[in-house]
């Protein structure tokens, strides 16, 4: 199912903290949201999950504005891993998991074989069966995170929208996260801090800076040394990984880099001038 945010504003408190968004993710396409602390990332996505309302623009999944549907209808569509992570659950992970299928039944409705098949997998798919019994106040914070993720899945969603999915996950299950995104091919909107990971799972970046759009497209089109500097102030290298092949970037942890004005992308497939440059170190 296709997402596209269309010229989105939002604001909060009477300022504008996003506007004049395009983006899409295409039917089964994993699309990341890159950019500084503060660039409108989970804005955007909070968005797309009817946690916040757009003051003009629209989202669309599915050719529907999601502001159209039911509770019930949104939920069934697209599923979220919000940055806000609940913690004081009293309830085992099982119960937890289990509150993803809410949308798919009636009131006072129990749990069927189907239910419990589909939470089963949830779990195992995050690497935490057999833990269903444990109560989810107990957890680690990647455990919790792992947790969330599974009731995301168990809601069977045909979108999911994950706010920094990768937060307090060791890098074993890092890895095995962005397997089970890159193995499910749902598609997916998602934000990511990690440039190494959003290039190595991501089909197309969407990269945000002070609310506003500046490039979109391929990571390896997009994640360019010059918009490296120009957006997050570092100087970095962009090379093939040689395990991989996928673009990977060497960031220069000792000389800070530059940052210059920033033009936005005139259309919602437009590449910014700023990631079209050859993949060499900006000078300091």
């Amino acid at each position: 199912m296709r997402i596209a945010v269309e010229d989105l504003e939002v604001s909060l408190s009477g300022r504008t903290v996003v506007s004049g968004v395009h983006l899409v993710a295409e039917e089964g396409e994993i699309a990341g949201l890159v950019g500084p602390n503060g660039s409108g990332k989970s804005t955007v996505l909070r968005t797309v999950y009817r946690y916040l309302r757009p003051h003009a623009g629209r989202v669309l999944v599915g050719g529907t504005d999601i502001t159209s549907l039911t509770a019930a209808e949104s939920a069934r569509r697209v599923a979220a891993l919000p940055q806000e992570r609940g913690s004081d659950f009293e309830l085992s992970v099982r119960a937890v998991v289990a509150m993803g299928r809410t949308p798919y039944k009636r009131a006072f409705a129990g749990e069927d074989r189907a239910d419990a098949e589909i939470v089963a997998a949830a779990l195992a798919g995050v690497g935490l069966a057999g833990a269903e019994k444990r109560r989810f106040s107990a957890l680690s914070g990647g455990e919790r995170q792992r947790v969330l993720l599974a009731r995301a899945l168990a809601q069977d969603p045909q979108v999911l929208v994950l706010d920094e999915p990768t937060n307090h996950l060791d890098v074993l299950h890092q890895v095995e996260l962005l397997a089970l995104l890159r193995a499910q091919r749902r598609t997916t909107l998602l934000s990511l801090h990690d440039l190494n990971a959003a290039a190595s799972l991501c089909d197309r970046l969407h990269v945000l800076h002070e609310g506003a759009l500046v490039a979109s497209g391929p990571p390896r089109e997009v994640l360019t040394p010059e918009l490296l500097a120009d957006v997050f102030g570092v100087r970095a290298a962009v090379v093939d990984h040689p395990l991989t092949g996928d673009p990977l970037i060497a960031f220069d942890h000792r000389t800070p880099g530059r940052r210059q004005p920033i033009d936005l992308i005139s259309s919602p497939s437009a590449v910014s001038p700023l990631s079209s440059q050859k993949n060499v170190p900006p000078s300091p």
